[in-house]
């Protein structure tokens, strides 16, 4: 049963502060996928170059992802928040007047665009601190749905490269993210009950517990196919079907929307049923319609239709994840949001970069969706391998009343 309604639960304006920071970052943090069939044509890129380019910001995200989620235990998660939003304000402000004229440059900038990937380490413990156990599914997928910014990125940069030029969409990016950067600092607050710094080491220590590796694959695979495909699709959609960047940006719009926004439904579904429960369902279906696309469809409308439901269960689990992460880990959240947020990002490099060389290498892109629909069918089995384990043990209606 639940103590208290949700919304009496924790601190409303933070939480939707952290969404709303969190949104234009992620919208920031893929903004290369939607412009990657213009810069592309002007820089001369090969499949393969594009796949890495859009895939630079993801792994970089990964690996910041760590390094944001110890400044949010050392410095709280406000101000580690700050510190990363004015590194990607002033990134965008060089690329925007600086010169992008080579591959080896818009590379470099993806890495800057990381530290956007990265605010999910700050966001979700900002969010997450202020609720307890029964809401934590609820709070991490309202928090979480930020990634619906991928969505607007998808929606509007191929059109406004069209108008002012792809490297303006940089400057413009600059100002929905100065009013995000207001709110930010005006009404989001540190929860008072955030557990104490640790040191560097006792960072390491959490990597000895083989659940947090499993939380590591299993995001890996949620994220990793929600964060690649929403980097890819604009190209998928150019390369496979002729489709112009724009009609493309709008086709991958409607994907990852469905994806973010299902996001709160899925942290709210485990806070139902269960994570673990969940979970299963959503790896079984994210399998099989990453197998059916793999096919390459007749038309581009059956594969909209084919990647709005792989979407929808890729953001169903990324919610029923982190249902289940603060539970098992709730002293070490922050350190563990990183560990799991790096994992996704690694996940969605692999595929956004494994779709560019499989369309390089072999003329489809059907390698790199078999790959990761195999990936889904093995976080299956090693779900069911822990699931007894985790709700005998942590998961025990004794030791909490959310549902594992």
């Amino acid at each position: 049963m639940q103590k208290t309604s949700f919304w009496k639960a924790g601190h409303t304006p933070t939480l939707l502060a952290s969404f709303f920071y969190f949104d234009l970052s992620f919208m920031v943090w893929v903004i290369l996928g939607p412009l990657a069939v213009q810069i592309s044509g002007d820089l001369g890129l090969t499949p393969a170059q594009k796949g890495l380019m859009v895939a630079t910001p993801l792994l970089a995200g990964a690996l910041l992802r760590i390094v944001m989620g110890v400044l949010v235990d050392h410095l709280k998660p406000k101000k580690a928040g700050i510190i990363g939003q004015v590194i990607v304000m002033s990134g965008l402000l060089w690329a925007w007047l600086g010169d992008l004229s080579s591959y080896h440059t818009m590379l470099t900038f993806g890495v800057i665009l990381g530290f956007a990937g990265a605010a999910f380490a700050v966001a979700l413990p900002l969010a997450s601190r202020w609720y307890p156990p029964e809401h934590q599914g609820t709070a991490l997928g309202i928090a979480g749905a930020g990634n619906s910014g991928t969505a607007f990125a998808a929606l509007f940069a191929p059109t406004l490269a069209i108008l002012f030029g792809w490297q303006n969409v940089f400057g413009l990016c600059l100002i929905p993210l100065s009013i995000a950067f207001v709110v930010y600092l005006v009404f989001t607050k540190d929860a008072p009950s955030a557990p104490p710094p640790k040191s560097l080491v006792e960072y390491l220590h959490v990597l000895k517990d083989k659940d947090a590796w499993w939380f590591m694959f299993f995001y890996s695979v949620t994220f990793g196919g929600f964060s690649g495909l929403a980097s890819s699709l604009t190209i998928y959609f150019n390369g496979q079907y002729g489709l112009s960047p724009v009609t493309a940006g709008y086709f991958t719009a409607a994907c990852v929307f469905a994806g973010s926004a299902i996001r709160p439904l899925g942290g709210r579904l485990a806070d139902r049923i269960g994570g673990i429960k969940t979970l299963s369902m959503m790896y079984m279906l994210a399998a099989s319609f990453m197998l059916i696309a793999s096919f390459g469809l007749s038309s581009a409308m059956a594969a909209v239709v084919i990647f709005v439901l792989a979407m929808l269960a890729l953001g169903v689990g990324n919610g029923a994840v982190f249902q289940l992460v603060p539970q098992r880990f709730r002293k070490e959240i922050g350190v563990m949001t990183g560990l799991v947020g790096m994992a996704g990002g690694i996940g969605g490099f692999y595929l956004a970069s494994s779709l560019g060389y499989s369309k390089q290498l072999t003329g489809s892109y059907q390698g790199g969706l078999i790959v990761f629909a195999a990936l889904a069918i093995v976080a299956l089995l090693g779900l069911s391998a822990v699931k007894n384990r985790w709700r005998t043990t942590w998961g025990s209606a004794a030791m909490t009343n959310a549902k594992i």
